[in-house]
């Protein structure tokens, strides 16, 4: 008989504190540097390229990040200074294309990037083929700047977005690997003992186990007898040959 080793638990990831308190210090400096960037009078361009770009990049340090990011599109609207007209296009326009590309990366790994740069990029690109025919004032989506700016920034969010989650699958993996390892090592000796310990034979009793009065029962009829009792009984006395 065999032991079996037992399933060797994991222990759960412990997220460090420090680790939390950088997430947290990265996340809103990316959106002060939005915010900054998005109140501040200057082109359009500029302001579109740093909405969407930072908006991904701070949704890696926390989904929340993400939305007050979009939510942030809305203040060149409050800020001072003369608004850039085409922002009235861009704002509903590429804030809900941001909306949707966070929706369908929060709903999975880095395999879904793909599909979020899709959803966030056939709006655009639809409006900007066939939006005049809708609207003949709405040029905005179909110009070369626009589709530059809004689908580079998006590449490169979601680019880093992919490296970085592909990093952290393999160090949670190693991780994982190491304390298996090492969790396995510690619990090998004792199931190992118990296996050998149940494989003992324990049949026989050897003689010294032999209690000391068996043993003395035994002598005395044979020493009564003169002598060991043969196969055929007792012979009566005067009966020899």
């Amino acid at each position: 008989m065999t032991g079996t080793l037992a399933p060797v638990p994991v222990p759960a990831r412990r997220t460090s504190p420090w680790w939390t308190l950088l997430r947290l210090l990265g996340g809103w400096v990316l959106v002060g540097l939005l915010a900054y960037f998005l109140w501040t009078p200057g082109e359009w361009p500029v302001r579109l390229l740093a909405w969407v770009l930072l908006t991904i990049l701070a949704d890696e340090f926390g989904g929340w990040f993400g939305y007050i990011g979009v939510l942030l599109g809305g203040l060149p609207f409050l800020a001072p200074g003369a608004l850039p007209a085409p922002w009235l296009v861009i704002a509903p326009l590429v804030g809900g294309a941001l909306l949707a590309l966070l929706l369908v990366k929060h709903s999975g790994g880095a395999f879904v990037l793909p599909f979020a740069a899709v959803i966030f990029a056939l709006p655009l690109l639809a409006l900007g083929r066939y939006g005049t025919k809708l609207d003949p004032t709405l040029t905005l989506p179909g110009n070369a700047t626009f589709q530059k700016i809004a689908l580079t920034a998006m590449l490169a969010g979601l680019a880093f977005s992919f490296v970085r989650q592909l990093v952290g699958v393999t160090w949670r993996y190693q991780a994982r690997r190491r304390v298996r390892r090492a969790a396995l090592a510690a619990a090998e000796p004792a199931p190992a003992a118990a296996a050998l310990a149940e494989e003992v034979p324990v049949e026989e009793a050897s003689v010294e186990e032999v209690p000391a009065e068996v043993i003395t029962a035994t002598a005395v009829p044979e020493a009564r007898q003169g002598g060991p009792v043969s196969g055929n009984g007792p012979q009566e006395p005067g009966r020899h040959g």
